[in-house]
């Protein structure tokens, strides 16, 4: 049995900076591998590009992660324009789109966790939470909900099937915009409470400044503690599954700590993560 299955395209990404452009491989797939398998987890990835991106995928497979690439007509490739120095602020623009994914094609894998990682509405459909639902724990990022692309352009829309799908969820991870597009709250806190009161059960949100994670009405929280940003791309993902790796063995609140401290090493250095657990438990003692 894999520890976690994460399902979701790759990205042939182009980073535009004010200084350079960067053109590599990411996807939220990409960084969520990476995290958790340099936890020491076994991790399945299935994810759906143009035979051409193969090589693309090597890079997961050298750090021990399993991969299956369906077929699809395009890979899919975005560009990022970015406007800050944090790299908060940015355009971003999809050039061309896998294929979406379907049940249908979906490979036999018995997992602990379905993690569904998609980059845009509709990648993976709505049926797969209740048919991963009933043979695993479901964790999804909102991105994969929320984010929608109308010519190429990205908006962002509310999720329609939110209360309906949200008690199939066990771990939902959303960042602090998305929160508040799915309540209408500003505040990380209350959104978060929303959102479990809706019926997901444990509800991450990341800021710039930290992570929190609320379970059975209590708040886990831990700061990003990164030296500079040049690895900021990825943060959430990383984060996100560095949480499900942890926490499939530990306490939220440990949980939450160590994945807020991997990912402060990940932003140190453009690129996935790839220190170790004891970089990681150094960390977390030094952001105690």
């Amino acid at each position: 049995m894999n520890d976690i299955t994460m399902i979701g395209h790759i990205s042939r990404d182009i980073m535009i900076y004010k200084e350079d452009e960067v053109r590599l491989t990411g996807g939220p797939v990409i960084y969520s591998s990476a995290a958790a398998a340099g936890s020491g987890k076994n991790v399945l990835v299935i994810t759906r590009a143009s035979e051409d991106a193969d090589k693309e995928l090597d890079g997961m497979r050298a750090d021990g992660v399993d991969v299956i690439r369906l077929e699809s007509k395009a890979t899919t490739s975005i560009e990022n324009i970015y406007f800050s120095a944090d790299k908060e602020k940015r355009k971003v623009t999809l050039l061309s789109q896998a294929d979406p994914f379907t049940t249908e094609s979906l490979p036999e894998s018995d997992s602990k966790i379905y993690h569904l990682a998609g980059l845009f509405r509709g990648e993976i459909p709505d049926n797969f939470i209740p048919y991963l639902n009933k043979k695993g724990k479901v964790a999804i990022d909102a991105q994969g909900l929320l984010r929608c692309s109308e010519n190429g352009k990205l908006l962002f829309k509310d999720w329609n099937s939110k209360k309906e799908l949200l008690p199939l969820i066990t771990y939902l991870k959303t960042d602090a915009a998305e929160a508040e597009i799915l309540t209408g709250v500003k505040d990380r806190e209350k959104a978060a409470h929303i959102l479990a009161d809706w019926g997901a059960k444990e509800v991450m949100v990341t800021h710039n400044t930290e992570v929190i994670v609320l379970m059975d009405d209590k708040i886990y929280r831990a700061p990003f503690t990164p030296s500079n940003l040049s690895g900021r791309t990825g943060r959430g993902d990383t984060t996100f599954a560095a949480y499900l790796a942890w926490r499939l063995d530990h306490d939220p609140e440990e949980s939450v700590r160590y994945a807020a401290a991997l990912c402060s090493i990940k932003m140190e250095t453009p690129g996935p993560f790839s220190g170790t657990i004891r970089d990681v438990k150094v960390r977390m003692e030094k952001d105690r």
